[in-house]
């Protein structure tokens, strides 16, 4: 089997996520700045074989669309035309950054290490993925 891929995408950075090649597990893979994703997805690519990418959809509580929706719809039109042959599935994302910041505090881990806005971008990654595959 191939790999899922997650994206919990921003403005500034992108946090990863894979499974293992089972897909029954997902870890956080790194943070990548949103300028150079499309490249590093194409190396990733090249080395992994990867059976779909799962982007998470931000919601309002009211279910509307965030803000940052419209950026994301841009760059989704950027990664189908780049892999047309990898299907994008949507992921709601509603309070991921803020489950990764309270598994960050019941981990134990230092001040300095949760100030890491990376690394919470990377684990809201998992986040997304594992409710995806939770669903699934």
């Amino acid at each position: 089997m191939a790999r899922i891929v997650a994206l919990d995408y921003g403005k500034v950075r992108t946090g990863v996520a894979v499974t293992d090649e089972l897909q029954l597990i997902a870890s956080g893979l790194t943070t990548v700045q949103t300028k150079d994703l499309i490249s590093f997805l194409i190396d990733y690519v090249g080395t992994e074989s990867v059976e779909r990418f799962v982007v998470g959809l931000p919601k309002q509580m009211d279910n509307t669309p965030s803000e940052s929706e419209a950026l994301i719809q841009a760059f989704l039109q950027k990664l189908t035309a780049q892999f047309p042959d990898i299907p994008v599935e949507r992921q709601d994302e509603r309070f991921t950054s803020k489950m990764a910041f309270q598994s960050m505090l019941d981990s134990g881990m230092k001040k300095k290490k949760r100030q890491d806005k990376g690394l919470v971008d990377e684990i809201s990654a998992t986040l997304i993925l594992q409710a995806y595959l939770n669903r699934n």
